[in-house]
């Protein structure tokens, strides 16, 4: 039996289409966690000049006037005192359901 032949102007280019993000690593961050407020609840070693007190006398990470974290290197940004950050952000993972969660608050 003789075999069809289609021509080449007739297919249809196949697409892969996924509406999956793109996974939240080190090299697209962006820290829009470092824009949420920060209590400091345990000692980690937080830097005293990067500690403020709320309205209700509680310890919080400074923030600049922008609304950011005053410990994230706006360079880099990343966290400029890492090994003593508080304890909330060492909980705080990356690409987890909180962090994809204000990505998309943050319409990252």
């Amino acid at each position: 039996m003789p075999q069809t032949v289609i021509p080449i102007d007739n297919i249809i280019p196949i697409e892969t289409v996924t509406n999956a993000p793109e996974p939240v690593t080190c090299a697209n961050c962006q820290a829009c966690c470092c824009q949420l407020e920060v209590r400091i609840v345990t000692d980690t070693g937080v830097p005293f000049h990067y500690i403020e007190y709320d309205k209700w006398g509680s310890e919080v990470m400074k923030r600049a006037d922008d609304g950011w974290c005053q410990a994230l290197d706006r360079n880099t940004l990343m966290c400029s005192i890492y090994e003593n950050r508080p304890l909330v952000c060492r909980e705080f993972e990356m690409a987890s359901g909180e962090c994809i969660t204000e990505r998309e608050l943050a319409g990252i």
